[in-house]
């Protein structure tokens, strides 16, 4: 008869994952008692079978244990980034994303470009995806700023709300450039309910991970 530690995945919470290989544990200490008491003195079982089985159950209890270690670290950090999100309520905010707020007939954003390209081509959707302009934009490796009068391709002023702006670029060999967009906006909350923390500025909400930069008003 042999015993194993199949079913001793790690997939589970790890309080579970730790019961459960205390089970498995005793059952094969049980096992174990059993078959050296039937064994046969003349053929005695090979207890190199054992060895290995009592060498994989001390493996998966360490990586349980490193598993729960990992989890106390994850909890101790999202609180700690819940607690710094909180901070940001009222702040200016620069975020990694496309879309920005139109207000009052205007809107700003800031592109990075990671190298020199042929040219490149800058454009604006609304909430719908209409494209409703389009600028050439800086060709220049580096940082550009880049502000909206609202109008679209015909002259006409647009309605305040969100807008997203794409920035279409190739290199000298052709191969296409992807550009870091920015926005800035005021933090007006943070929404905890989700995996991940989410910074609100008004109807934009972008990752915790995506903020650059805080600046008090």
């Amino acid at each position: 008869m042999t015993t194993g530690i199949e079913g001793l995945g790690l997939s589970g919470a790890s309080q579970n994952s730790q019961a459960a290989l205390a089970d498995n544990f005793e059952m094969f200490l049980t096992l174990l008692t059993e078959q050296m008491k039937a064994q046969d003195p003349l053929n005695p079982l090979d207890s190199t079978e054992f060895v290995n089985q009592l060498v994989n159950f001390s493996g998966v209890e360490q990586d349980i244990r490193a598993n729960q270690n990992l989890e106390n670290l994850i909890t101790i950090q999202s609180a700690a980034a819940q607690t710094t999100a909180v901070g940001f309520i009222g702040r200016e905010a620069t975020v990694s994303s496309p879309q920005g707020m139109l207000q009052d007939g205007s809107a700003d954003w800031t592109y990075v470009l990671p190298e020199d390209t042929q040219g490149t081509l800058i454009t604006l959707t609304d909430e719908n995806g209409r494209t409703v302009a389009t600028f050439e934009g800086e060709a220049t490796a580096g940082r550009h700023s880049f502000e909206w009068d609202g109008q679209d391709l015909s002259g006409t002023d647009l309605e305040d709300g969100v807008y997203t702006l794409t920035v279409s670029a190739v290199n000298g060999e052709g191969q296409p450039v992807t550009a870091d967009v920015q926005t800035t906006a005021r933090v007006t909350g943070v929404d905890f309910s989700g995996s991940q923390v989410v910074v609100q500025m008004g109807d934009i909400e972008v990752l915790l991970s995506s903020v650059r930069s805080i600046r008090e008003i």
